[in-house]
C-alpha cells in the first residue's frame, strides 16, 4: 500500500525510541514505533502506556487541519489494552464548535477513531492504559494544535 516507495522491514524493540512526557497525574510513557524521522509512506505509529489514574493525549490537542508548520492533518486510531484486562478508562473526541463531542467509556481490545478534533483519554485508578497509536494524512508529519482552554497548563 505505500506505492513501492519503501520496502517492508522489521522494527525490532532495539529500534524503538522511549521517552517520558507529562508529570503527576498526566504522566505516560511513549514509544516511536514509526515516527515521522524514519522512513514510510504516510503512516506514523507511537504506543503509549498511561499509568494508573492518569490522563494521556492531554491536555486536549488536535491535528485536523493541513496549516504547517503551526498544525498537520492527521486522522488518527486508538486500540487500547488494560492491565489487568478487566480495566476501563474513558476517551472524548470533541471540536471547537462541539459538532462533534464524544465521550465514550474504553476496555480491553476497543478501538477508537479520531477523524478530527481534540482526543484526551483517562485511566481508571488500578488499570494501566496502553495504546497503539496509528497516524495518516496527506502529509507525513505531526504537528498538534492544543486547545486554548487548556494551554496554561503547559506553562
Amino acid at each position: 500500500p505505500g506505492g513501492g516507495e519503501h520496502m517492508p522491514r522489521l522494527i525490532g524493540p532495539d529500534d524503538v525510541r522511549t521517552s517520558t512526557r507529562g508529570q503527576g497525574t498526566n504522566t505516560r510513557y511513549p514509544r516511536d514505533i514509526l515516527p515521522e524521522d524514519q522512513p514510510a509512506h504516510s503512516l506514523l505509529v507511537v504506543e503509549v502506556v498511561t499509568p494508573s489514574g492518569c490522563w494521556s493525549s492531554y491536555p486536549s490537542h488536535k491535528h485536523d487541519q493541513d496549516n504547517l508548520p503551526e498544525e498537520s492533518a492527521l486522522e488518527e486510531v486508538y486500540y487500547h489494552r488494560f492491565n489487568p484486562p478487566q480495566g476501563f478508562g474513558f476517551q472524548r473526541v470533541y471540536t471547537d464548535d462541539r459538532s462533534l463531542d464524544v465521550a465514550m467509556a474504553i476496555e480491553d481490545g476497543d478501538l477508537t477513531l479520531v477523524p478530527k478534533g481534540y482526543h484526551p483519554c483517562a485511566a481508571a485508578h488500578g488499570y494501566d492504559l496502553y495504546y497503539l497509536n496509528v497516524m495518516a494524512g496527506p502529509r507525513r508529519v505531526w504537528r498538534f494544535n492544543t486547545e486554548k482552554a487548556h494551554r496554561w497548563l503547559l506553562g
